[in-house]
């Protein structure tokens, strides 16, 4: 059965710089001002952020230098992409650093909030979809839930 980290294990604001850094060593890539920028506004966010909110919260960082940090980060597992219903994906830190969620997505505007489900729900849910994925043939790891509906703003 898949485990999950909760917001209570997540890694401490402390060390994100850190275990980002770690990371990207790993991949051989360094932690650049312009990738801490980008760290530092995720996680200040309570939410995925779309590409300009996260240039509207850096300074002087370019529009392509922010993918392609971006696309770095994700590949070395330090940030996810969250797609949407509209243009933008949203992006986030990992689970490994802020903990297991889900989101609810707006098929209208495309805005993400960030779910927390209490233990035994998440359990539930973690025993429903293991039989799902077992009858499937498929060994699941985890899971990543995404709520799609509309939201107060566009109700």
């Amino acid at each position: 059965m898949a485990t999950h980290q909760h917001a209570a294990d997540s890694v401490a604001a402390d060390d994100v710089a850190h275990h980002v850094a770690t990371k990207l060593a790993e991949i051989g890539q360094r932690f650049t001002s312009g990738r801490r920028d980008i760290v530092a506004a995720l996680s200040g966010a309570d939410r995925p952020l779309s590409i300009p909110e996260i240039l509207s919260s850096t300074s002087g960082l370019a529009q392509s230098s922010a993918y392609r940090n971006l696309s770095v980060l994700e590949n070395a597992g330090v940030v996810i992409r969250v797609i949407t219903t509209d243009e933008w994906a949203r992006y986030e830190l990992s689970e490994a650093i802020m903990g297991h969620h889900h989101h609810m997505v707006c098929s209208v505007c495309g805005f993400v909030a960030d779910v927390r489900i209490p233990d035994d729900i998440e359990h539930t849910l973690d025993e429903a979809l293991g039989v799902v994925a077992q009858r499937a043939g498929f060994a699941m790891a985890h899971h990543r839930l995404d709520v799609v509906g509309v939201c107060k703003s566009c109700r």
